[in-house]
């Protein structure tokens, strides 16, 4: 799946092999379980999100909410969209040598990790950066990138 179409988060989740939802689900739950409140989980460009929402935060460029975290099944991989990670080049290489401590390999663009299975992921290490910014910090640390250009 590239694209979804689906509506709900449940509905995505139905719509991927058992062996792709199960991978997902661990990816997501880890996912849950960090997230700082202040943060809607939902539908998304396609894939299952986690963003500011309009209501705490409208400056967006598209007028879309402010997307924290991304997941989504792809045609060949899995996929993890951190712009966490990506609005600040500290907190990506953070997470880049606590994996390389973790003894994984990121397979890893500027936002997004691809992974096959939920093992494949230094999981705490991107638990850790997850739950390290509040709604407001982020947007603090958004707008931060937007006025040095990186996103």
């Amino acid at each position: 799946m590239v694209s979804s179409k689906a509506q709900t988060v449940s509905e995505y989740l139905d719509e991927l092999s058992p062996e792709r939802r199960r991978e997902i689900e661990r990816v997501r739950d880890a996912i849950n379980a960090a997230m700082p409140s202040g943060y809607r989980e939902g539908i998304g460009y396609g894939m299952i999100g986690w963003v500011v929402p309009l209501e705490d935060y409208a400056d967006t460029y598209n007028g879309q909410p402010l997307a924290y975290v991304g997941l989504a099944a792809q045609k060949n991989y899995n996929a993890l969209y951190l712009t966490c990670a990506y609005a600040s080049p500290e907190r990506s290489q953070r997470l880049k040598d606590e994996a390389v401590a973790a003894g994984k390999k990121l397979d890893m663009g500027k936002s997004c990790i691809r992974f096959r299975k939920a093992d494949d992921l230094p999981l705490d290490s991107i638990a850790r950066e997850i739950a390290s910014a509040t709604p407001a910090e982020f947007v603090a640390i958004h707008e931060a990138a937007r006025q040095r250009r990186d996103c």
